[in-house]
């Protein structure tokens, strides 16, 4: 572990919990999208005001970063973080967005785990960000992210298969498709955050 003999600037801490959270967010209102009753304009609307806080801290990050001299970590890695996890954030938009414009009515079996899986990813992410402050305990994090990640590849290829199996028209498979693919784009970049801070954590040990 390394120790610096001046202060550091542990308000990035509170910066990459609060982008976590705004991803716990966004994974619950992608849930709120599954309801037959929901109003999906409104819920989208809201999804877009959680990424644009999510946006918001991320250009804060930066910008501390760009004022900090002594960072609590190395300054590559922070922006590559906050980077990571505002991704994450614009892949859950773009799939609310998706069921909402093209007004998709009946979804593939697998989009329900796909979002379940983003949920349970986002809780783990929002869990993890306050031990990056001592990097302890962090390896049940990135592994379990890993193994969602491997679940989310395998409920994609079935998902894609049920849409190539002559069971929708042309038109809705081309759709549908954007929607499986977005979420699982989304889960991929919560492994991608995983990575980086398993990564931060080899090299801060």
């Amino acid at each position: 572990m390394r120790f610096n003999l001046l202060p550091t600037d542990t308000a990035f801490y509170d910066l990459f919990g609060r982008s976590a959270d705004h991803l716990v967010e966004g994974a619950r209102l992608l849930t709120d999208l599954l309801d037959p009753g929901a109003d999906r304009a409104e819920v989208a609307e809201r999804v877009r005001e959680v990424e644009h806080r999510c946006d918001e801290v991320t250009h804060e990050t930066v910008r501390r970063l760009n004022s900090t001299f002594i960072t609590p970590f190395d300054r590559e890695d922070i922006y590559r973080l906050a980077g990571a996890l505002d991704d994450v954030m614009d892949d859950m938009e773009a799939a609310a967005d998706y069921l909402h414009l093209y007004r998709i009515e009946g979804l593939p079996p697998g989009v329900p785990e796909q979002i379940d899986l983003l949920g349970k990813a986002a809780a783990l992410t929002a869990a993890a960000m306050p031990r990056l402050r001592d990097m302890r305990e962090l390896d049940e994090y990135w592994i379990e992210v890993n193994r969602l990640e491997n679940l989310g590849d395998g409920i994609y290829r079935r998902s894609l298969a049920t849409l190539f199996s002559g069971a929708y028209d042309a038109l809705t498979v081309m759709r549908l498709r954007d929607v499986v693919e977005q979420l699982e784009a989304a889960i991929d970049s919560f492994e991608r955050v995983a990575n980086i801070v398993e990564q931060i954590a080899v090299k801060e040990s």
